[in-house]
């Protein structure tokens, strides 16, 4: 493994131990067992390495719980909220890496480079989950799917992070949102399993 790989693995560990805001170039290269000036020639800046980081560790975290999720419902409701449940739900062991999630998000101000980059895995995301919901190939999405359903998924994710960072006892999971959904859409609405 050369050093742009360790640097990206120790800014990972960084992000699950000490968050977004609180971790120094010197926390990465410490744990990297790398060298500061390896930041910059691999990655341009810290903010840039962490928000690689992140989107890799978010990347790891969702396809390690849904690429084993057995999503046994076969209609898209009842796929999503098996998934939500298994997202929201994994939300405890993965807190610090949730709460970087805003601290990354703080941090992008006035650098475009950083945007660009969670714009561009935002495209990636919005298209997985719209498929797993679907049941379809990624490559079988199409854009109408991608920014509707795939959107409206991705904009929940956020909002049940920042729910559990709050008030995790009372953050909704997949079958609440799921009943949540169902009320909107005039369908009756069955009472949420705890």
């Amino acid at each position: 493994m050369g050093h742009k790989e360790q640097l990206l693995e120790g800014a990972k560990q960084c992000l699950y131990t000490k968050g977004y805001a609180r971790t120094t170039a010197r926390d990465i290269v410490a744990v990297s067992g790398t060298n500061l000036a390896s930041i910059g020639y691999h990655y341009g800046s810290k903010e840039a390495l962490l928000t690689r980081a992140m989107v890799e560790a978010v990347h790891d975290w969702s396809t390690r719980l849904l690429g084993s999720l057995a999503l046994v419902r076969t209609d898209p409701m009842g796929r999503f909220e098996e998934a939500m449940n298994q997202l929201v739900r994994s939300y405890p062991e993965v807190h610090t890496m949730v709460a970087a999630n805003f601290e990354a998000l703080a941090q992008m101000g006035g650098r475009p480079e950083l945007r660009a980059q969670l714009a561009e895995w935002h495209s990636v995301a919005r298209r997985s989950l719209a498929a797993l919901v679907l049941d379809v190939p990624d490559g079988e999405v199409t854009p109408e799917q991608e920014n509707g359903l795939g959107a409206l998924l991705l904009t929940m994710l956020p909002g049940t992070m920042a729910l559990f960072l709050v008030d995790p006892d009372s953050a909704p999971d997949g079958t609440r949102m799921a009943a949540g959904v169902r009320s909107l859409l005039g369908e009756e609405e069955a009472a949420p399993k705890a």
